[in-house]
């Protein structure tokens, strides 16, 4: 299933649909994927059509992958913890503010940079971590969300001082085209 389409002549494959594929050719059982050929926001749809919960059916997409495509760079123990403290912040401030439902997708992605801050009386060496956010209605398509500055700070601040390993927090505010959602 390709999710990128030329309507100018033949298609490059940008990137295939998620979580399709990858199975062995040969199994000793039968396939059935109803929803293989649905995109985000149909499956969203259909979820509240068979009265699916509301929290499950919103819940922001999930990378196949985990946690680790979130992770520029090496992937340790270390860094998953790092980075599931931030993103649960992250979501729990988009949650108290009123956001996340307008949100299409939010993570946030720790990065292979190290920044120098000042904690306290002394001066830090930690990794950088950026915050994504963005607004779609098929996810082919994106732009990033205009999150109040009130909101950023308060994420900003909970993040840097209560996940010991972060020292700045930045916000993407790339589109989709060029950018991908995911980094």
């Amino acid at each position: 299933v390709i999710e990128s389409i030329s309507y100018k002549g033949p298609s490059a494959t940008i990137k295939t649909h998620h979580n399709v594929g990858g199975l062995p050719a040969s199994m000793k059982l039968k396939l059935i994927e109803p929803l293989r050929e649905l995109f985000k926001d149909e499956v969203r749809e259909l979820g509240l059509a068979l009265g699916i919960d509301e929290v499950s059916v919103f819940r922001h997409p999930f990378p196949g992958p985990g946690l680790a495509i979130r992770i520029l760079g090496e992937v340790t123990a270390e860094r998953v913890k790092i980075l599931q403290e931030a993103d649960d912040i992250v979501i729990e401030e988009l949650y108290k503010s009123g956001h996340y439902r307008l949100i299409g997708q939010a993570f946030v992605v720790l990065l292979p940079v190290k920044s120098v801050g000042v904690m306290g009386d002394g001066r830090t060496y930690e990794n950088v971590a950026c915050v994504r956010c963005v607004e779609t209605t098929d996810y082919m398509t994106a732009d990033f969300y205009h999150l109040p500055y009130d909101v950023m700070s308060t994420m900003s601040s909970r993040v840097i001082n209560e996940v010991r390993g972060i020292n700045r927090l930045c916000y993407d505010i790339s589109s989709k085209p060029p950018a991908t959602i995911e980094w």
